[in-house]
């Protein structure tokens, strides 16, 4: 009896216990579901990880690590090709590292980015949906950890970024979401009326896109151990140019450059090689033959006389000194080319393992600043059989890179203009330090006083030598002189805008390009951008100049057969007391009215909006000449008699 009772008891306590526990149960909160749960697009999160302050110690501006993840995740119905995620860094960041993505600008590690940047994946640039995967979710997300140092943000305050979302073409992306203090997610959602073309489904590849120039990277051979890659440099804006180009790329998987043809390393260096595992692997190589091992080489044209060179010539579009010309002044000359031998390392011992190389860049010497995009796979490529049949020979495989200009607000012009016009006799030079000025100047000149006004004669003496010309102009106008005096332009090439006449019917100017560098031009050009006066414009008489095709306000010049070449500065014909010489062209410009009415010219119309010289954008003057009140015809008829004169000569 007294068993049973004890069974009883026992029962009893072990349904007491189990319906406490059911209570417990139903009365904790369930966990909540993931955001990216509620996202049906590409859901992209930034969750901030770790921070602490690091030396020196700068109450008003302190350093601070910060680790961070960003994270990608399609949850879309389509792969999506190319991923690209912009995140809106605001605290001076300065990225030390990031795995599984690189820089989208081409800027390699480490790399300021307080004013946002955009990553692009590597090596995993394609994120596979759910449908083609079953979920898997090593095939749809990609976690880039980030590393970096952070100015101004510590705790408990948490240096999150402003936005995050997706660049790709074809999404919008909703407002950020915060999550407590450390978390930003954001859900994007693919155009319905665009998806297709935007994402390659139409095929395996994404479309090939435009740019002001293209970079191709087309694998023609390929084996266990290495590659045969042929690059080549497409011009694709009317205005843009490369002189003496560099070219400079980041090997990501250790490859090492073993043979070129078309081109060649700035530096031949095999250090990295013999030291490293390329040489622990390759034992029977023989690195003296090697040209470079460099993480991150440049690239430099070949000159004109290895064209035909049987071991680095005989390419197509080979070896022209780096000149690559817009494609309107000669399409043979828009594009470079070159081919390497690339050898790889382990695991990417497969001839199906190709990796092109990442972090772009490509600059000239007095040209446009580029900026280039991440290496994006395309249909490979067609080439016109090497023996002459009718048939095309296709890449193993092809990426492009599409470069664009951009004119960064911090970076210094490479030329600059000067003004005059027949009713004053003082030219408006170029501004001071129009071309920059040396950070820490001496006390002898002035960054910031604008620049003497002067004879216009003496806009062909060097500055270091206009100082005497300059003063006695001044004493001779009664103008206050400073102290220190202005500082000079410090450009290599100027302009000088001459307004040579007006007259009822039309108006004329001269236009005189000074080169006061060491390096000539070759196929040089100029394009002067006007507000109003374009339509009216006539003719150039000694250059050939046009409108630029498929513009209404631009003026395209270019030097005919046998002037084409602007000369380098020279030495005087007394070196010892003469100043030197800038290389100098010019021509006149005539206008007319008819096209123009209510036109200006004096006041303004007359003189450019913008300048450039072989795509390089020219600082402008402040200022324009006055015009006096009381000038004579006379002045204005002689401008017209020159034109006259000048169309006689034709």
């Amino acid at each position: 009896m007294a068993e049973a009772h004890k069974l009883q008891a026992i029962i009893f306590t072990f349904f007491l216990f189990s319906v406490s526990l059911l209570n417990t149960s139903l009365s904790q909160p369930q966990t909540p579901a993931p955001a990216s749960d509620s996202c049906n697009g590409i859901f992209l999160s930034y969750t901030y990880t770790a921070g602490y302050s690091i030396p020196p110690t700068d109450p008003t501006n302190q350093a601070y690590r910060f680790e961070s993840t960003l994270t990608v995740l399609n949850n879309g119905r389509h792969e999506l090709k190319s991923w690209r995620a912009f995140v809106g860094f605001q605290h001076k960041e300065l990225l030390v590292s990031a795995s599984n993505a690189v820089l989208a600008d081409g800027s390699s590690l480490p790399a300021e980015v307080g004013n946002g940047t955009v990553f692009s994946g590597f090596p995993m640039s394609d994120l596979k949906s759910a449908v083609e995967t079953a979920g898997d979710m090593t095939q749809m997300e990609v976690r880039v950890g980030l590393v970096g140092t952070q100015f101004g943000v510590g705790a408990p305050d948490v240096p999150m970024p402003l936005n995050i979302s997706l660049v790709n073409d074809g999404y919008s992306c909703h407002n950020a979401t915060k999550q407590g203090n450390n978390e930003m997610h954001v859900c994007c959602i693919q155009d319905s009326t665009n998806s297709a073309s935007n994402n390659g489904l139409h095929g395996e590849f994404l479309p090939r896109q435009e740019g002001d120039l293209i970079i191709m990277y087309d694998v023609i051979r390929a084996y266990d151990d290495n590659y045969l890659a042929q690059v080549s440099i497409s011009n694709h804006n009317p205005l843009g140019r490369l002189d003496n180009w560099q070219l400079s790329f980041d090997w990501m998987r250790e490859e090492f450059i073993y043979s070129m043809q078309g081109a060649y390393p700035s530096v031949v260096d095999t250090t990295d090689c013999i030291f490293g595992r390329q040489g622990q692997h390759y034992k029977g190589l023989d690195f003296s033959q090697v040209l470079n091992c460099e993480r991150r080489p440049t690239i430099i044209d070949l000159p004109p006389t290895r064209a035909n060179d049987l071991i680095l010539g005989r390419i197509p579009f080979c070896c022209r000194n780096g000149t690559i010309l817009p494609p309107l002044m000669d399409p043979s000359k828009s594009k470079s080319s070159f081919q390497m031998q690339v050898y790889k390392m382990p695991p990417d011992l497969n001839r199906t393992e190709l990796v092109p190389p990442q972090n772009w860049k490509i600059k000239g010497t007095m040209n446009p600043d580029y900026e280039c995009g991440s290496p994006v796979q395309v249909s490979p490529s067609q080439f016109p059989d090497p023996t002459g049949l009718p048939s095309e020979t296709a890449a193993i495989a092809s990426w492009q890179v599409v470069c664009d200009i951009t004119r960064s607000k911090e970076a210094n012009p490479r030329c600059c203009v000067s003004y005059s016009a027949f009713f004053n006799d003082s030219a408006i030079p170029c501004n001071t330090c129009a071309c920059g000025c040396n950070g820490n100047p001496s006390q002898t000149c002035s960054v910031t006083e604008p620049a003497l006004l002067l004879r216009p004669d003496a806009l062909l003496i060097p500055f270091e030598n206009r100082t005497v010309e300059a003063l006695e102009w001044a004493n001779i106008k009664r103008r206050t002189v400073p102290n220190p005096l202005p500082c000079g332009d410090n450009c290599g090439v100027s302009i000088n805008w001459h307004l040579l006449s007006d007259y009822r019917g039309g108006w004329s100017a001269r236009i005189t390009i000074f080169n006061w560098g060491e390096t000539s031009f070759e196929d040089w050009f100029t394009a002067i951008q006007f507000d109003k006066a374009v339509a009216g414009f006539e003719e150039v008489y000694t250059f050939n100049g046009s409108v630029l095709l498929g513009s209404n306000n631009t003026i395209f010049m270019q030097g005919r057969p046998g002037l084409n070449y602007l000369l380098a500065e020279t030495n005087g014909a007394n070196p010892k007391k003469d100043p030197r010489v800038p290389g100098t062209l010019q021509s006149v410009i005539s206008f007319t009215k008819k096209s123009t009415p209510g036109i200006n010219v004096a006041k303004g119309d007359g003189f450019p909006s913008k300048v450039l010289f072989n795509g390089e954008e020219c600082a402008l003057p402040t200022i324009l000449p006055n015009k006096a009140p009381r000038i004579s015809a006379a002045t204005s008829i002689f401008g017209f008699l020159t034109l006259v004169l000048l169309l006689l000569m034709q």
